[in-house]
């Protein structure tokens, strides 16, 4: 007979498969005392340490078995089998599961196959153990959401051809209804989208319609209720490649008109276009209702695609050409084109209402009522058809420029006034995923200022609140070597706890000309230091605390800090100064206050005020931009940073390599938080664009994402905003990826709003970039149209106005001119821009053709004349 220990010993050794054997002539007493110690052995592995991987790794398994083996009840085996803790990577053993259960009656074992499939979290990993389990007892088969995917992904991965596959599976019926209420799209219905692979969803389900095995009724209706449920394209793309396998009939569609009208209103373009075929096929044979078309073409034409609006366009002509008398429903929903950012469609429309309209006053009225949505191109046009009501009224008043208000700057609070409330945000910081710099630096000043005034009382209160830090745990803490992260190591200190020597430095990146190593090593100095300070001789306080949230530090409180410090006879400690000068503000005004403290560092921060804190050059070059996944070899610029004598001589040897001289080749792969980074030289923001540039043209020439990230928070920050910045931001206008250029377009609005822009000099670097390909101008014309849309008309024109010559002469790739010149004509109508015309557009508005090109410069072209004419002055 097996005696427990036995069994213990073959969960331990991960002996899985020599567990039913010895399993099977236990009594019901012997497993549930057996339960108690594997529940016992359960635990004891999730408390152990990562150190303690293999053995958990070899364990789990066996012990996932034997557990089920002793559970009396379904519930309770299918809350051990679900257990993620004896999981990890490994598939489930369904085989040795199967043989420790054969004893069990078939209604539990149904019970057990439903519970296992009400468990989202492992449904999908347990699909082949659920169907055994049906299979055995017998049961209607589960279809929750976990349910269904685990269904589909096995059908989809056998190696015979779905169709064969789906018409041999007994749950054909039972599952298939379920593959359009899932909550997300079934994942394998998108794996394959060429109708002729074998294993394309779309064409079996239609071929097992047309078979008789499916209902082709509940198709049809399951595809057209999961479209109008929304979604995006790719995730609405299988459920409409179904509905096209199925070719439904007209009488099949003329059902469903309702449907395909609110699919034409809020469906991604695929499906809408889709929806709008379908309509259209209707409507040229009678089915389609006056009112229902016209309830169908508000929608559309207010959608901003303008295949789309064309097409509905067309379709509103040829139904009005056969039925004039549906004018009076039909025509006013024309108003909604007049909107369209799209001129080309705007006069479409207005023609339409021309050749329509008739002697309708009422009619004539109402469109009238909309024609001041109409460009101003079209407005002469729009008062000959419409009358003298669709002239707009004049607007006498001054352009009024809409920018973001300059940022107000946040003061930093206080360090906590007590050990309690030090406690607790130090605890929060702690545990927190991220550091925000604020509650960062009133942590760690807290930390300095509490252990100087009584460390025990700090120490006795803070140990409970990092408790659960592995090195206070003593069976681990023979791991810390000194090497904490940020307000750790302090705390470690504090409560002392590791070597009181000096701590290791950061381990380097294999990339040595990356900025992130030196920032790292320069933060973690200062960290060190103020550890062995509060060790040996602690600190009344910090002095590189900043004032503001930014990090930036306010020289006349530096001024303070530092006569403090000699009142007390302290002395700075020279980590925690260096960083204190690169975050102060560079005011001459605070420097007699500097000079006259009578002290080392009251001269060195007189002189930093001075030249001595003065950046460092920057300098640029084109360099190969290396392999290019769009093809091609193109060009790229980079930055060259100057030594900054200053820092890399009489700061301490860690901070020295934020003052090298350095040659950036290309982007830095390593990472930190540009809030952190930001606040390590938070008036140097035009060291930090040099250093981040590499990453932005990452985002516009490799197809990476959230280099941009830093910019705005760089237009935010203090310092010059030359030559680095204007580059780094016209780089990130021409990023792939939309949420890219969204930053970088909150950059140039931001960098506006403080009358910091250099709109000449932005122009400039926009043309270069062009030039060299780094900057598409389709992406260009998407972030200047974003940015113009919130108003900053003005600012966007004088960007253009600096780019579009290049582009219309010729010395510039002259794909995508035309959204470029779409968004200018826009800004100079809105604007009323006085300006000269760009080089070369005056030939380009005169070539023959209809082009967007040539009718946007056409626009251009007349609203520069008309400014030129009234002159409106710009108020901002």
């Amino acid at each position: 007979m097996t005696a427990p220990a036995d069994i213990l010993a073959a969960v331990r050794a991960g002996r899985t498969r020599q567990l039913p054997d010895l399993l099977k002539p236990l009594e019901r007493a012997q497993r549930r005392d057996l339960l108690a110690e594997l529940k016992e052995l359960r635990r004891e592995l999730r408390a152990a340490g990562w150190d303690r991987w293999q053995e958990r790794d070899l364990m789990s398994t066996a012990l996932l078995v034997a557990g089920t083996a002793c559970q009396t009840g379904a519930a309770a085996a299918a809350s051990w089998i679900g257990g993620r803790d004896m999981r990890r990577w490994r598939s489930t053993p369904e085989g040795a599961l199967l043989d420790v259960l054969a004893d069990r009656d078939a209604a539990w074992l149904g019970d057990l196959a439903h519970r296992l499939a009400a468990r989202p979290s492992t449904v999908q990993e347990d699909y082949g153990l659920i169907l055994e389990l049906v299979r055995r007892a017998d049961c209607p088969m589960p279809t929750t959401d976990g349910c269904v995917e685990g269904w589909a992904m096995a059908a989809g991965s056998s190696r015979a051809p779905l169709t064969g596959t789906l018409r041999g599976d007994r749950h054909l019926a039972a599952f298939v209804p379920r593959l359009f209420e899932t909550p997300e799209p079934v994942g394998v219905l998108t794996w394959q989208c060429d109708a002729d692979d074998p294993g394309h969803w779309p064409t079996a389900l239609a071929t097992l319609a047309g078979e008789g095995l499916l209902d082709r009724t509940a198709l049809l209706v399951g595809c057209t209720a999961r479209l109008l449920r929304g979604g995006t394209a790719l995730q609405l793309k299988p459920y409409r490649a179904v509905l096209e396998a199925l070719r439904p009939t007209e009488e099949e569609e003329r059902g469903r008109t309702a449907d395909w009208i609110a699919l034409t209103a809020d469906a991604p373009s695929p499906v809408a276009g889709y929806a709008q075929q379908v309509l259209a096929r209707l409507a040229a044979a009678g089915h389609v209702t006056t009112d229902g078309l016209a309830e169908m073409s508000a929608a559309v034409l207010f959608r901003p695609e303008k295949k789309l609006v064309r097409a509905q366009l067309v379709l509103l002509g040829r139904r009005l050409s056969r039925d004039p008398a549906a004018a009076p429903e039909l025509l006013p929903v024309l108003g909604e084109a007049f909107g369209h950012a799209d001129t080309d469609i705007q006069e479409r429309a207005l023609k339409l209402a021309a050749a329509h309209l008739g002697d309708d006053e009422a009619l004539r009225a109402a469109l009238a009522d909309r024609a001041h949505l109409l460009s101003p191109l079209h407005r002469a046009r729009a008062v000959e058809v419409l009358g003298a009501e669709a002239a707009p009224e004049e607007d006498t008043g001054p352009y009024r420029e809409l920018l973001p208000p300059p940022p107000i700057p946040v003061a930093l609070e206080p360090a906590p006034a007590t050990v309690e409330e030090t406690v607790e945000l130090v605890a929060a910081v702690v545990n927190s995923r991220t550091e925000p710099v604020e509650e960062y630096e009133r942590a760690l000043d807290g930390l300095v200022r509490h252990a100087h005034r009584d460390r025990a009382a700090l120490a006795a209160a803070l140990r409970p609140a990092l408790a659960d830090r592995y090195w206070l745990d003593p069976e681990r803490r023979h791991r810390y070597t000194g090497d904490l992260p940020g307000l750790e190591h302090v705390a470690a200190a504090v409560l002392d706890v590791g070597p009181a020597g000096p701590a290791p430095q950061p381990l380097a990146t294999w990339r040595s000309d990356c900025h992130h190593t030196d920032a790292a090593v320069a933060r973690h100095a200062r960290v060190a230091e103020i550890a062995r300070a509060v060790r040996t001789r602690p600190l009344p306080f910090l002095l590189a605390t900043p004032t503001l949230r930014t990090g930036a530090l306010d020289p006349r409180t530096l001024v303070a800090r530092l006569a403090e410090y000699a009142r007390l006879g302290e002395r700075p400690a020279p980590a925690d100064f260096a960083q204190a000068l690169l975050r102060v503000r560079r005011d001459a005004s605070a420097l007699p206050g500097a000079a006259a403290l009578g002290t080392s560092e009251g001269d060195r921060l007189a002189a930093w005020l001075g030249e001595g804190g003065r950046p460092a050059a920057i300098t640029r070059r084109t360099t190969p931009a290396g392999y290019h996944r769009y093809g091609g070899n193109p060009d790229r610029l980079v930055l060259d940073i100057g030594e900054r004598a200053t820092v890399v001589t009489e700061f301490p040897a860690e901070f020295g390599g934020l003052g090298s001289a350095r040659r950036i080749a290309g982007r830095c792969w390593d990472g930190e938080d540009n809030e952190s980074l930001i606040a390590l030289l938070p008036e140097d923001r035009e060291t930090l664009a040099a250093w981040s540039l590499a990453g932005v043209t990452s985002c516009a020439l490799d197809d990476e994402r959230g280099g941009t990230g830093i910019l705005p928070g760089l237009a935010a920050a203090g310092g010059p905003a030359g030559p680095a910045l204007h580059l780094a931001v016209a780089t990130g206008l021409g990023a792939r990826h939309p949420e890219d250029r969204l930053r970088a377009v909150d950059a140039l609005l931001t960098l506006a709003g403080r009358g910091e822009l250099d709109t000449e000099r932005l122009g400039a670097d926009l043309t270069e970039l062009v030039a060299l390909g780094t900057v598409k101008t389709g992406r260009l014309a998407d972030s200047l149209r974003t940015a113009a849309a919130t108003g900053a008309h003005a600012t966007t024109w004088a960007v253009l106005g600096a780019v579009l010559p290049a582009l219309l002469t010729g010395s510039a790739d002259p794909r995508g001119t035309g959204e470029l010149l779409e968004t200018a004509a826009e800004c100079a109508e809105q604007s009323g821009a006085a300006a000269p015309h760009p080089a070369g557009l005056a030939e380009t508005a005169t070539r023959p053709g209809r082009s967007r090109l040539v009718t946007q410069a056409a626009r251009l072209h007349a609203a520069l004349d008309r400014n030129q004419e009234t002159a409106t002055p710009v108020a901002r």
